[in-house]
């Protein structure tokens, strides 16, 4: 299965140009969402994971049901003020702006082994940041993964001391 035939290319959008990668038609077809899952969970090689972070909000497709099928917990990082519970947070620089990422406070306990997982590395400002939340907690970055990575972009850089996956390139 070619999973680059379910990323539809949308032009100008969050704003002029940027053309985004619309991952609605992979979600759409359970066989295409079932082979990723398959290529995100094969890329662990039998590594221990105790959480799944899923990034607001497209990582959290995945990250979920990765944790299911990992046996581990799953942990929402979302926008500021999204959260219930006393949080960290990191703001960060993204292609089109800034932002910043909350997590509560009692996600990690030190020592866990953690997979983050996001829909894109794109400038890599998010997983740095999403990084920054798990090592303040004492948590162990075992991999990062993403749906896809666009490598003209070079947000690897910004995290190349990770392990990273990427079931798509562009």
């Amino acid at each position: 299965m070619n999973l680059h035939d379910y990323i539809r290319d949308i032009q100008d959008f969050p704003k002029p140009g940027i053309g985004f990668k619309d991952i609605t038609p992979l979600l759409i077809s359970p066989e295409a969402t079932a082979f990723c899952l398959e290529k995100l969970s094969n890329s662990l090689q039998h590594q221990k994971i105790d959480k799944v972070i899923g990034v607001e909000s497209r990582g959290f497709f995945f990250g979920i049901l990765l944790a299911q099928k990992l046996n581990a917990g799953f942990i929402p990082v979302r926008k500021p003020k999204k959260l219930p519970f006393d949080t960290i947070s990191a703001s960060y620089e993204l292609e089109y702006g800034t932002d910043t990422l909350e997590m509560h406070i009692d996600a990690i306990q030190p020592g866990d082994k953690i997979l983050i997982h996001d829909d894109v590395l794109a400038t890599g400002g998010t997983a740095k940041a999403v990084c920054e939340l798990v090592e303040q907690l004492g948590g162990e970055i075992v991999q990062m993964n993403f749906l896809m990575e666009l490598t003209f972009l070079n947000g690897r850089a910004k995290i190349a001391h990770m392990p990273i996956y990427a079931a798509l390139t562009y």
